[in-house]
Formats: C-alpha cells, sequence, structure tokens
C-alpha cells in the first residue's frame, strides 16, 4: 500500500533539505545535466512531489514540462511553485494518463522507491518515452563503502526520525522512507529491470553512492 503523502506535503521541500544537508538541489541539477546534451523537447516528470525536478527542468531544461503526482497536496505545490508553467495533473505512475512514445525524456526523483509495483511503474515510464529517448532516475541508496555505512545507518535511523518527528510533526513517516531506501534495489538490482525494459543503463553515484543517478536509453 503506497504511503499518503499528502500528510506531509507542507514541510516535504524543507525536509528533505534539511535531511539530505542541502545536496539535493545538486543531485537534481546532475539530472539536468545529464540531459542537456541531448534534445529533449517534451519531458515528463513522474511523481514529480512538490515539483522540485519540474522546477528546473523548466528554468534550466530548455523543454516543455509535464509533470504527474497521486498525491493532490503535493501537486498543488507543484503547481504554485512553477507559476503556471507546465502541464501538471494528478495520475498514477503505475498507470500513466499519456500515450505510448508521447515524450522524448522522463524523469523521477527520489520517487520510484515510493511505487506498489516497481517493475509496473518501470514498465510505464519506459512505454510513454520514443525509442532512442532517455529516461533519468535518481534515488537514495544505502552506500556500498562498510566505513560509511555504519555512520549513515545511525543517522538515517535515529537522526531522520527524530527530524521527521520535529520539523514535520511525523516521525513514523520518515521512518518509512529510510525503511523503503533500506530494501531498493540498488546498483545493478535496479539497473537489470530497466534493460529487463530494452534500455541501455548506466549509474552515477553521488555522494559515496548515498544517492544513485540512473540514466537509461530505450532501445
Amino acid at each position: 500500500m503506497a504511503y499518503d503523502f499528502n500528510k506531509i506535503a507542507k514541510r516535504y521541500d524543507l525536509m528533505n533539505h534539511l535531511m539530505t544537508l542541502g545536496m539535493d538541489r545538486g543531485w537534481r541539477r546532475q539530472v539536468v545535466k545529464e540531459l542537456r546534451p541531448h534534445r529533449h523537447d517534451e519531458v515528463l516528470d513522474v511523481a514529480c512531489g512538490t515539483g522540485d525536478m519540474s522546477l528546473l527542468l523548466l528554468h534550466d531544461g530548455g523543454c516543455r514540462v509535464h509533470a504527474c503526482d497521486i498525491s493532490e497536496e503535493m501537486l498543488a505545490i507543484a503547481k504554485k511553485k512553477c507559476g503556471g508553467s507546465g502541464d501538471f495533473v494528478m495520475g498514477d505512475a503505475e498507470s500513466l494518463p499519456y500515450g505510448d512514445g508521447t515524450f522524448d525524456a522522463v524523469t523521477c526523483a527520489f520517487g520510484v522507491r515510493n511505487f506498489v509495483h516497481l517493475g509496473q511503474g518501470l514498465h510505464e515510464m519506459v512505454r510513454v518515452v520514443k525509442p532512442g529517448g532517455r529516461l533519468a532516475v535518481l534515488e537514495l541508496a544505502t552506500p556500498d563503502n562498510t566505513v560509511i555505512r555504519p555512520f549513515y545507518r545511525l543517522y538515517t535511523r535515529l537522526a531522520i526520525p527524530l527530524l521527521g518527528r520535529t520539523v514535520a510533526g511525523n516521525g513514523d513517516a520518515y521512518r518509512y522512507l529510510i525503511d523503503t531506501v533500506e530494501h531498493f534495489p540498488k546498483g545493478a538490482a535496479f539497473m537489470g529491470l530497466l534493460e529487463a525494459e530494452g534500455c541501455r543503463v548506466v549509474q552515477r553515484k553521488l555522494f559515496f553512492g548515498v544517492c544513485r543517478l540512473y540514466v537509461a536509453c530505450k532501445g
């Protein structure tokens, strides 16, 4: 069952910036950098949340942005943030309301680990991309480094729920988010899911692998 993100929409941006020490902004800019060398006139931002990725694409990506999210409260914030630019619709990532091969590129920042059925969500993202188009998926992960990993887990299991309870008034929501990170397939396992959909995939590890950027090209 999907978590109800309406409950944390108002503090979502602040919590993202605090718990990543502000690095989430740079990670999103890396998505735009990866897409920039290729022509992408029409881009879909899946699970757009409060619209930070959509806003970057609008300002720096030089493209027309379409965005969807299943949370009404998140989507309302995204629309307001983007000032009426872009096309925002309420929609389920596992059943996208768009035709086959509609977009030059699809992005998803910190959203895929919340899909109830990951394979179906990835299938839909690939389906709506044109042949030769790109998908850019940004997601958190447990670092591989055995020295860093214990400190990361201490921070995520203790500090982040405390921060969520103090700042967002909802520690349970952020315990849920950390659980999804720890159990989400990363690296080769996630790349294999996209390769099974007919994509060529490369991975960029950001900040010791705490964040991963997967860039896929549809065959």
